[in-house]
């Protein structure tokens, strides 16, 4: 993995919902203005990863540092307020309020008032078919639409880290270049990227590095470049990528 410093250090991370065991001592690092790929198949991992960084769920056993602070543990709201933006493949949007009253409930609650016009505008610039559909229920818009609105509306918030889960999925092509033209843009700005995609080819393209989950456990980590058929034979369940 790269040398820069790390903007998240994830540390023997271990995700148990009652008795079933997710997470099985996850670690690695994001270094900071990189992205990071996490792959593997259904049922790896990927997202109770996503969800114990992000302070969703609590972790059983580990240690998550973001930013050079200590956030195993602490809830959601906390971690987001530090900088640290979560879209969950179930995007997490108010099915009944407006396109705009989605965006500034994130607005009020990530950044100050005087803040939040410049980062509304910013919203609606990213996405010109948002400011279309402005005062139209979020629940009525098309998936790639609603999926849009998820992503402008941490993005606006300029955040430290993004943490990405499956944003593609079930996406018209053109709609998933859009997102992974604004992710581009994002990373520009430097914002820090961790990546949960679906696409293994697309996102290595994508991504600095890149850690494969297998049944709970990093099979695999690395720069993305380095890849190749021995992390796409992991990520396919193959038994040649070595672990760590």
């Amino acid at each position: 993995m790269s040398t820069a410093t790390p903007l998240l250090e994830v540390t023997d991370i271990e995700v148990a919902y009652g008795e079933a065991r997710a997470l099985f001592g996850v670690s690695f690092s994001v270094p900071q203005g990189s992205v990071t790929a996490v792959l593997g198949a259904n049922g790896a991992g990927k997202s109770s990863l996503a969800s114990a960084i992000a302070g969703v769920v609590h972790p059983r056993a580990g240690r998550v540092v973001f930013d050079g602070h200590d956030i195993t543990g602490k809830s959601s709201h906390t971690i987001a307020r530090m900088g640290l933006a979560y879209v969950p493949e179930s995007r997490n949007l108010f099915p009944h309020l407006s396109v705009k009253e989605n965006l500034w409930a994130q607005l009020r609650f990530s950044l100050p008032r005087a803040q939040r016009k410049d980062a509304y505008d910013k919203a609606m610039a990213m996405f010109p078919v948002l400011g279309e559909r402005r005062s139209q229920a979020a629940g009525t818009l098309s998936g790639g639409e609603q999926q849009m609105l998820a992503l402008a509306r941490v993005l606006a918030a300029s955040p430290k880290l993004l943490i990405a889960d499956e944003m593609s999925l079930g996406l018209a092509p053109r709609i998933v270049d859009l997102v992974f033209e604004s992710l581009a843009r994002a990373r520009d700005e430097g914002v820090t990227v961790l990546l949960i995609e679906q696409f293994v080819e697309r996102a290595l393209g994508f991504a600095d590095q890149a850690v494969v989950l297998r049944h709970g456990l990093v099979g695999w980590q690395g720069a993305a470049a380095d890849a190749g058929d021995e992390l796409l034979a992991e990520y396919l369940g193959g038994e040649t990528a070595s672990s760590v």
